[in-house]
């Protein structure tokens, strides 16, 4: 099946129930159990450029936002 709008071939497979559950399956994204796209951001959900020290589950703009209010203090 070729087509170049994808809501086409959704269409055409939920009423083919096997190959619509075997398109489920072979495109489904991927389980992971390790790296940095098991971790995300708690506020944004963003994976890149994340802090885990401390226990804080944040990306570094998020961070920079809700700083003061966790508790941490800017030195110059």
């Amino acid at each position: 099946m070729t087509t170049s709008d994808f809501r086409k071939a959704y269409t055409q497979l939920k009423h083919k129930s096997v190959k619509w559950k075997k398109y489920l399956k072979h495109n489904a994204p991927k389980k992971r159990s390790v790296g940095a796209g098991l971790k995300r951001c708690t506020l944004c959900g963003n994976h890149r450029a994340h802090i885990q020290k401390y226990n804080i589950t944040m990306c570094r703009r998020c961070f920079r936002e809700n700083a003061k209010s966790i508790g941490f203090k800017k030195y110059s």
